[in-house]
């Protein structure tokens, strides 16, 4: 009988508070809010919301998320620290602000590594436990939940384990409930965590829940935590899409479905590990990072399948090339199409894409394939423009419209500025020889060369075409293919697009820049109106 099955790991998710710390991540108190609501219906027990009377913004979200926060299955938790050295703990600011965030639960950091009491502190190791032993002793009196993050735990315990263990013994005694081990600096290897765990797990017993809480500076953060799990651990905490400082923390993405799907610990309620991908996705997009693309678990290629061997499997039995059925994280199995695509993967997209191809048509849309990645085209980044390829290869596409000519004009004013006016000729609903379609010609300047043909096409096509309205550029990127060619070189444009719906990516590839960009926007135009919400 397997022991593990079953046994509880809680999860706590500090995105909110030290995800926030990582470099060029910045978040507004509404989207705080958010990103906690999405937490909660991932179903993490503990959300740690940041540290009250900080900070103006963390002010406001404890005083807003009392009233608008309405948490079905997660406990908010407010951060802050122990007493300040030679201080008392019941007019301390920072536990009176504790007490005042109103959060059934509140997380105290405490230093529990010799070096870093006397040389980080200045002050002495008495005064060190003093301080752990009042701060849990005042803030367990008010009622609260009492969590205590062991501060550069494993680092002192290597150095002086009877101050570590002292420091523990003085938070178990005085009411807390959760004692977190820190790797704190991120330097310590997967079997001393488990060694060390097992350790304080002995010593403690079932007086407390052992919690971990590491960084990935060795790249070890999820290996440690399943360490500590493996240990003896019933708590584990760290961050969605393992945000963080320097290299960031435990990812929660990675390290939930480990321990839960592959170990058979519960860490979340029955049915919400299949909102993983979506909430990871969703708090990314919230925070303007996204997700790394092989990200395990929710990375758009972590079930994503390029090599024809690996396809051909997959379409006899869908567990020959994936570790677990993508379902179970709210994720999916794609088939990645490039240069390097045989009849199988080709046929699997269009099977994906609803699309009816034959053998005809699969040899042409592989030809394409060939010849445009040849070129610069690079189809694995344009899902968009693939679909339209294919779809082209079956005759599947409307004529939507038909550009006659279409100039750009860049001057260079008296003041040193720059303007440019674009005019776009085009036929709607086909080409000039046919029947009922409509002329349309339009003048307009933007901002740059594809503002201002996107611009031009816009006030051409509108009318004609209201659908126009519910499309909206998001990004565009440029690529010098052939850097040695200097001005001559070979240009790739990839252009991002949404419908409010659903985002979208088309490419355009040509030594000239405006032709590049214009074959990269008349494809996601032509995606958006075929995909019309």
């Amino acid at each position: 009988m397997d022991l593990r099955a079953g046994r509880l790991v809680e999860v706590f998710d500090t995105t909110l508070r030290d995800g926030l710390q990582v470099e060029g991540v910045s978040a507004t108190v509404d989207d705080k809010l958010a990103i906690a609501e999405q937490l909660d219906l991932l179903g993490v027990h503990y959300i740690e919301g940041g540290w009250p009377g900080a900070n103006p913004k963390d002010i406001e979200f404890f005083a807003r998320a009392e009233s608008e926060l309405k948490l079905g299955t997660s406990t908010l938790v407010a951060f802050g620290s122990t007493r300040r050295p030679r201080g008392k703990s019941d007019d301390d600011a920072t536990l009176r602000n504790l007490i005042e965030a109103n959060t059934a639960a509140v997380c105290i950091v405490a230093k529990s590594s010799e070096y870093q009491v006397i040389e980080a502190m200045k002050t002495t190791l008495d005064e060190g436990a003093a301080m752990i032993a009042d701060s849990v002793g005042f803030l367990h009196g008010q009622g609260r939940r009492v969590l205590v993050d062991l501060e550069h735990f494993f680092d002192g315990y290597s150095s002086n384990p009877e101050f570590s263990m002292r420091a523990i013994e003085a938070a178990v005694i005085n009411g807390a409930t959760h004692l977190v081990l820190c790797d704190t600096n991120g330097g310590t290897l997967p079997d001393e965590v488990e060694a060390v765990v097992a350790d304080v797990k002995a010593h403690v017993g079932n007086d407390a829940i052992i919690g971990i809480h590491c960084h990935d500076d060795t790249g070890c953060a999820v290996a440690n935590s399943m360490a500590a799990v493996r240990a003896g651990a019933g708590h584990v905490q760290g961050t969605l899409n393992g945000l963080g400082e320097r290299t960031g923390n435990t990812n929660l993405t990675t390290v939930i479905p480990n321990l839960q799907l592959k170990q058979g610990f519960t860490c979340l309620p029955e049915g919400r590990l299949e909102h993983l991908t979506t909430v990871s996705h969703r708090v990314a997009e919230t925070l303007n990072r996204a997700v790394d693309p092989q990200a395990p678990y929710v990375g758009s290629s972590a079930f994503a399948h390029k090599a024809g061997l690996h396809v051909s499997a997959i379409a006899r039995a869908k567990d020959a090339y994936e570790h677990i059925d993508p379902v179970a994280v709210g994720n999916g199995t794609r088939f990645v199409v490039s240069e390097m695509a045989g009849r199988a993967t080709i046929q699997m997209k269009a099977d994906e894409l609803g699309l009816v191809i034959d053998g005809a048509q699969i040899n042409d849309v592989i030809d394409q394939l060939k010849r445009l990645e040849h070129e610069g085209y690079h189809f694995e980044a344009a899902d968009a423009s693939l679909e339209l390829l294919m779809r082209r290869a079956t005759g599947e596409v409307p004529e939507f419209f038909e550009v006659e000519s279409m100039r750009v004009i860049t001057d260079e004013l008296a003041d040193g500025s720059f303007s440019t006016e674009a005019t776009v000729k085009l036929w709607i609903g086909g080409g000039p020889n046919d029947e009922g379609t409509e002329r349309h010609v339009s003048i307009a300047e933007g901002n740059g060369p594809v503002n201002a043909i996107d611009t031009a096409f816009r006030m051409a096509a509108g009318q004609s075409l209201p659908q126009l309205a519910e499309i909206h550029l998001i990004d565009y990127k440029v690529r010098i293919l052939d850097g040695g060619s200097a001005t001559g070189a070979t240009t790739r444009v990839l252009l991002s697009a949404t419908n409010g719906v659903r985002d979208w990516t088309t490419i355009g590839v040509s030594p000239n820049i405006i032709e590049a960009s214009w074959r990269a926007l008349e494809d996601s135009i032509v995606y958006g109106l075929l995909h019309s919400v």
